[in-house]
């Protein structure tokens, strides 16, 4: 089937913010005598509640802290870091790529409205999406398919005719659940992971037009 839409994931896919959450974390382990390996935190990418670094950080040290204090103050610095963010490479052409050709636009994202849509305006492209999905709007987040069946529905196109762009595991699942196609764009964390189940996996973004992986994704396998 022809695209008529295409979803992206926010949090490293857009915006590049889980670089730092993940830096930011585990300097605090580290600074706690523990490393916080990628293969703990793949579980926290693409997601929500699938991993809680404070319970797993007081099993490790067997200290008694006051866990939302700790995640405020990550919480700070990480909010610093990515206020010095750009748009990943590609992204805004893109989607103006496919505004141009007619195509419906979407965000489907596991983490808030009030966080993605602040992204969004900050970086002035809120009004390039014709709608956000975020965790709040949904029962179940990623890796289960509802963010993208609801960002399907919103926009009136089925789900074969969407054209999902995820950066991790999780999110890759929910798109093949949600019986979309999806190409696979990692960044600096999930780069060695397996995007296993992509339809295209790319560098970046900006590797290709729209139209060169809209090509690529009709070609047969």
């Amino acid at each position: 089937m022809k695209a008529a839409a295409l979803i992206l994931d926010f949090d490293g896919l857009i915006l590049d913010t889980e670089s730092p959450i993940f830096e930011e974390w585990r300097a605090t382990f580290r600074a706690r005598g523990h490393d916080l390996g990628l293969d703990v935190w793949q579980h926290a990418l693409g997601t929500h509640g699938a991993y809680d670094p404070c319970t797993h950080l007081a099993e490790l040290t067997g200290e008694t802290f006051d866990h939302e204090s700790l995640r405020q103050e990550v919480r700070a610095r990480n909010m610093v870091r990515c206020e010095a963010l750009s748009l990943l490479p590609g992204v805004a052409e893109r989607v103006r790529e496919a505004r141009a050709s007619g195509l419906k636009t979407a965000v489907a994202s596991s983490s808030s409205s009030a966080w993605v849509e602040g992204w969004l305006e900050r970086h002035g492209i809120r009004a390039l999406f014709d709608t956000v999905c975020a965790r709040d709007h949904v029962e179940r987040v990623k890796p289960a398919p509802d963010l993208f069946l609801l960002a399907a529905a919103r926009l009136g196109v089925a789900p074969e005719g969407c054209v999902v762009f995820e950066d991790s595991p999780n999110g890759i699942r929910a798109a093949r659940a949600a019986g979309m196609r999806c190409v696979a764009i990692p960044n600096e964390v999930t780069r060695s992971l397996p995007m296993a189940g992509a339809d295209l996996v790319l560098p970046s973004l900006g590797a290709r037009s729209l139209s060169e992986i809209l090509g690529a994704l009709a070609r047969p396998a």
